[in-house]
C-alpha cells in the first residue's frame, strides 16, 4: 500500500496527446500551424527556383534559404515585446496577414530579385514574433502543466513532418506550375491560418501594459531574460546542441557524393534525422511522465551528439541513416526542457522570452550550417561531421554541468529584476 502511494506521488498521471486535441482552441492553433508550415515549405522551394530562373546565380538561389534564418535574430530581439504588449490573437492574425501581403507582392511578375529577397527577409523577421506569441498563448490555452508540454511537442512533431511533406509537395507543384504559381499557394495558406486563428481562438488581454517604447521594452526584456543565470542556461540548452546537430543535414549532398550514393540515398539521409526525432518525441510524450522527462534532459544533451563519431569510418547509407536516426532521437530532450522554461520564466516576460528563444534557435542553425559548409571546403565531409560530434559533445557536456550548477531545473529560488532594478518575480 505504501509503495503504491509513493509511486503515485513520484510520477503523476499522464494526460496523453489525446487530451490536448480535445481542447477546441488547440485544434485551431494546430490546424493553422500545419497550414502555414506547408505553405512556407512550398514557397521556399519555389522561391529558390524562381530566383535561380531570374538570375542564373547559384549564390543568390542559396541566399534565399539563408535569408530564412538570418533575420530571425533581428525580429526576435527588436520586436520581442510585441508578444507581450498586445493581445496574442491580434498579434498572430496580423503577423499572418503581413506575411500574406509579402507573398502577394512576390507573385507580381515585375517584382525584382532584390524585392523578392527583401520580402523574404521581412517574412523571416515576423516569424519569431509569431512563434513566440503562439508559444506564450499556448500557456493560456493549455495551462502551464503537462498539457502545454504535450501541445508544444505536437507542434514540433508536425513541423518536422510538414516540412518534409512540404518540400515534396513543392517539387510536385513545380512540375505542374510556374514558380510564381506555386508561391501563390502560400498566399492562401497564410490567409487561411489568419482566419482559423481569428475565428477559432479567444481574445485575451495583453500580458504587459506596454508603457515604454517598443524597442526599449524589447531590449529590456532581453536583458532581464539573459541576465538571469537559470534562464540563460536553459536558453543555451535549446541553442547550443542545435548548432552541431545540423552539420550532417547541411552536408548531406556532399557526403552522399563522397560515399558514391545516388539521389534516393540522399533523400533517405535527409529524412533519417526527422524520423528519429519524431519517433523519440512521441515516445517521450506518451511513455514518460513529467518527472522522467525532466531528469533525462541533461544526460541526453551531454550524449546526444555521440552518434556523429561513427562518421569517422565513412559508413555507407544504411549505417549513416541509423546514426542520424539516433542523433535525431536525442532531440526529445526538448520536451523536458519546455517544462523547465515555462516554469521558470515569469508570465509577464513569457512572450518576449519565447520569442528570443525562437530567434536564437533559428539563428544558431544558420550559423551551424555556415560553419559546416566552411569546414567542408578544407576537410572531407566525414571528418567535419566527426569533428562536430567530438567538439559538440565536449561543449554540451560542459553546458550540462553549468546548467546543473545554475539550477536550471526548476525547484531552486531565483529572482528576476526589471530594467529599473525592481523585483519581477521570486520563485
Amino acid at each position: 500500500m505504501t509503495t503504491t502511494r509513493e509511486t503515485s506521488t513520484t510520477e503523476p498521471a499522464r494526460p496523453g496527446y489525446g487530451a490536448v486535441f480535445r481542447i477546441r482552441e488547440f485544434r485551431a492553433v494546430f490546424t493553422a500551424h500545419l497550414l502555414s508550415l506547408l505553405g512556407v515549405a512550398v514557397s521556399e522551394v519555389a522561391l529558390t527556383v524562381l530566383v535561380y530562373d531570374l538570375t542564373g546565380s547559384p549564390l543568390l538561389s542559396a541566399l534565399t534559404f539563408a535569408l530564412g534564418f538570418l533575420p530571425y535574430l533581428i525580429g526576435g530581439t527588436l520586436f520581442a515585446s510585441v508578444a507581450d504588449r498586445y493581445p496574442a490573437r491580434r498579434v498572430l492574425v496580423v503577423c499572418d496577414l503581413i506575411c500574406a501581403a509579402c507573398v502577394a507582392v512576390m507573385i507580381v511578375p515585375g517584382t525584382p530579385v532584390a524585392g523578392l529577397l527583401g520580402l523574404r527577409c521581412l517574412i523571416a523577421a515576423v516569424a519569431p514574433v509569431f512563434t513566440g506569441t503562439r508559444m506564450a498563448a499556448l500557456t493560456d490555452i493549455l495551462g502551464e502543466g503537462d498539457l502545454f508540454v504535450l501541445g508544444r511537442s505536437l507542434l514540433r512533431i508536425v513541423s518536422q513532418s510538414a516540412i518534409l511533406a512540404g518540400f515534396g509537395a513543392g517539387g510536385i507543384l513545380l512540375a505542374l506550375l510556374s514558380p510564381r504559381g506555386a508561391i501563390t499557394i502560400t498566399l492562401f495558406t497564410f490567409i487561411g491560418s489568419a482566419l482559423i486563428l481569428r475565428l477559432g481562438t479567444r481574445s485575451r488581454p495583453a500580458r504587459s501594459d506596454g508603457k515604454s517604447a517598443l524597442l526599449r521594452e524589447s531590449l529590456a526584456g532581453a536583458r532581464i531574460v539573459l541576465g538571469d543565470r537559470r534562464i540563460r542556461a536553459q536558453l543555451l540548452l535549446f541553442w547550443v546542441p542545435t548548432m552541431f546537430v545540423v552539420t550532417p543535414e547541411a552536408l548531406a549532398a556532399p557526403y552522399a557524393e563522397q560515399i558514391g550514393a545516388g539521389p534516393i540515398a540522399l533523400g533517405l539521409l535527409m529524412c533519417a534525422m526527422p524520423i528519429g526525432h519524431i519517433g523519440a518525441e512521441l515516445i517521450a510524450g506518451t511513455a514518460l511522465g513529467p518527472r522522467t522527462r525532466s531528469r533525462i534532459v541533461l544526460p541526453v544533451v551531454a550524449a546526444g551528439l555521440l552518434p556523429y563519431l561513427g562518421y569517422v569510418f565513412t559508413p555507407g547509407v544504411a549505417v549513416t541513416a541509423l546514426l542520424l536516426v539516433l542523433a535525431g532521437a536525442s532531440g526529445a530532450y526538448v520536451i523536458g526542457l519546455d517544462q523547465w522554461f515555462v516554469a521558470t520564466v515569469p508570465e509577464e516576460l513569457r512572450g518576449r522570452a519565447m520569442t528570443l528563444m525562437t530567434a536564437g534557435l533559428m539563428t544558431i542553425q544558420g550559423v551551424g550550417m555556415a560553419l559546416a559548409g566552411l569546414a567542408a571546403e578544407f576537410l572531407p565531409v566525414n571528418q567535419v561531421v566527426t569533428g562536430a560530434g567530438v567538439i559538440g559533445t565536449l561543449v554540451c557536456a560542459l553546458l550540462a554541468v553549468e546548467a546543473r550548477r545554475a539550477g536550471a531545473r526548476p525547484g531552486e529560488a531565483t529572482e528576476l529584476r526589471d530594467s529599473t532594478g525592481h523585483n519581477v518575480t521570486d520563485r
